[in-house]
């Protein structure tokens, strides 16, 4: 299950890359900006911005009614059959997911082959989390590597040993955030423990494989976290580069298309003073190759 594919990523790995965003997700982090990747299961985004109320869609299915005039989606009776998707001249309505076969995602993406190869770039697996589905990852992965294409998995790493072991062979980069070191901030900010993230860092650091480490930085959230993970990162030998990520709340508008309440309406996105004075921070513990997002 597949909620997009998009060419010419230049912040997932090296190069120009195409990521390949895999559906499912263990994790619930608050400030999660692909919320359609949460569930593995196909819905519909319906977006009342965009609607005009044209009435198009009228008729055609029990989600789509008009009262006094106005268009009203009634997200429940949704089977998503897809005909809105394709009426609507407004693009109002998106169905994220599509069950793709792993000779089908490998097409798509090798499309580009000639740009991301000239630019030392390749495909990146994302989500969701994409190891939720390692077997697919594999495939696809295989597929790719018989084109000598650089594959970078970006996992959350709460997945098991023996998921990693699966992959590792066809992985050049693996790229990890860690979003807290304390247990306690990062159960509040995800809703699952960190001992097993962790523990997979460090045995994909023991294996020398490269990595790139992310510090998703959210106020009022996990801010007081930088130099503990500054402290967990500089004992690692094989991270290339710590990027520091700043929160924003572009993802707002997307939450409500799903019908999902914002969790973080009040908190504001930190400045750019404020990202230099964390990036300064986790230098001094140490880190000397952090640099912002």
């Amino acid at each position: 299950m597949i909620f997009a594919i998009k060419p010419f990523e230049i912040h997932d790995g090296d190069g120009i890359r195409t990521t390949v965003f895999f559906k499912g997700c263990p994790l619930r982090c608050k400030w999660c900006h692909n919320p359609e990747s949460l569930s593995f299961e196909k819905e519909i985004l319906f977006d009342n911005e965009l609607c005009t109320s044209c009435l198009s869609c009228i008729g055609i299915c029990n989600a789509n009614i008009a009262k006094d005039g106005k268009h009203i989606f009634i997200k429940e009776n949704c089977t998503l059959c897809g005909k809105c998707e394709a009426l609507c001249p407004n693009n109002a309505f998106d169905i994220s997911g599509k069950e793709m076969s792993a000779e089908e995602i490998a097409d798509a993406v090798l499309k580009d082959e000639i740009f991301m190869k000239g630019s030392g770039g390749g495909v990146t697996f994302s989500g969701g989390e994409p190891l939720m589905q390692v077997d697919l990852c594999i495939e696809t992965a295989r597929i790719l590597k018989k084109h000598g294409i650089n594959i970078a998995v970006d996992t959350s790493g709460f997945v098991k040993k023996e998921t990693l072991d699966k992959i590792i062979p066809y992985t050049d980069t693996f790229l990890f955030d860690i979003k807290a070191i304390d247990d306690d901030v990062h159960i509040k900010c995800t809703g699952v423990s960190n001992n097993q993230i962790l523990e997979n860092i460090k045995y994909i650091d023991s294996l020398s494989i490269p990595m790139e480490i992310r510090y998703p930085y959210i106020p009022a959230m996990n801010e007081g976290e930088a130099e503990k993970i500054a402290e967990f990162v500089k004992n690692l030998k094989s991270v290339k580069v710590m990027r520091i990520l700043p929160y924003h709340n572009y993802a707002e508008r997307k939450y409500n298309t799903l019908g999902l309440n914002y969790p973080l309406p009040h908190i504001v996105p930190p400045t750019k003073e404020e990202i230099s004075g964390v990036i300064e921070k986790i230098k001094h513990s140490g880190v000397k190759n952090a640099i912002p997002y």
